[in-house]
């Protein structure tokens, strides 16, 4: 990666993470007012908050990027181009309606395909994490790295999130067998497990029914605290991801190929 990307980068961050702040105004502003909740098509909430969020984001990102395009968890795509910016504006709209603190800003830039920078923002949990490629990862501003775990024991700790896909086939009894090897096995879900996986205070997440806006920041900064993060087949994050396997190099390439073998 030239200098020329290293500075645009460094550059797009700081915008991306103003953008995140200006997002968090929103969320701070609605929490706990008993917001109307309308179901979108696909059976999921959405509130006046989510929509509020979401355009400030772009407000702040498009003032600087008029040019790149957007994909947004509730005004869709807009634009083409070699930049795509994806957003969901409050992933863990059931918490925030609910009046727990479990949601966050996700803010993600793809290179032609490529995931190059997160921001995940969550205000009323009081933590926001953020990376850029080959810049590290951060966690409220001290840097971060995944633990050295390099072997599934007592000391392991493993968190599930959206898994009830995976509960219909094979990799189910797979990963039971990996929770017996293991010390813990807790599901704080959303953006939380991926900060605990960032700073070294988990070893290995597994989500079965996602969407890439939820996890595109967050693949960013598992990588760049030196996670390894893929789908459950072991692919790149992309558009079409919905799965997640991420966790310490040594544990993921296990759980892979057992997940792999599970599925011959």
């Amino acid at each position: 990666m030239d200098a020329a990307f290293s500075t645009f980068l460094d550059e797009a961050l700081g915008v991306a993470r103003e953008a995140a702040a200006a997002a968090a105004e929103v969320m701070r502003r609605y929490y706990r007012r008993d917001v109307a909740v309308e179901t979108k098509t696909d059976l999921t909430p959405v509130t006046v908050a989510d929509r509020e969020a979401e355009s400030v984001i772009k407000t702040v990102l498009k003032r600087r990027y008029p040019g790149h395009a957007y994909y947004g968890e509730e005004l869709g795509r807009e634009g083409d181009g070699d930049f795509l910016w994806l957003i969901d504006p409050i992933d863990g709209t059931k918490a925030f309606v609910r009046g727990y603190p479990m949601f966050s800003s996700q803010i993600a830039l793809m290179h032609r395909g490529e995931l190059v920078l997160g921001v995940s923002s969550a205000p009323l949990y009081g933590e926001t994490a953020w990376a850029r490629r080959g810049g590290g990862a951060f966690l409220d501003g001290a840097e971060v790295r995944i633990a050295d775990t390099d072997a599934f024991g007592p000391g392991t700790a493993i968190s599930i999130g959206n898994v009830k896909t995976m509960t219909s086939d094979a990799r189910w009894d797979a990963l039971g067998w990996l929770i017996r090897r293991s010390g813990r096995i807790r599901g704080y879900g959303d953006f939380l497990h991926y900060h605990l996986l960032a700073r070294g205070a988990l070893d290995l997440v597994v989500e079965s029914d996602v969407n890439i806006l939820d996890v595109a920041a967050l693949a960013v900064i598992v990588r760049e605290a030196g996670g390894t993060f893929t789908d459950l087949e072991g692919g790149e994050p992309s558009l079409e991801t919905t799965s997640v396997l991420a966790g310490t190099p040594v544990l993921h390439a296990e759980a892979l190929a057992l997940f792999s073998r599970a599925l011959d």
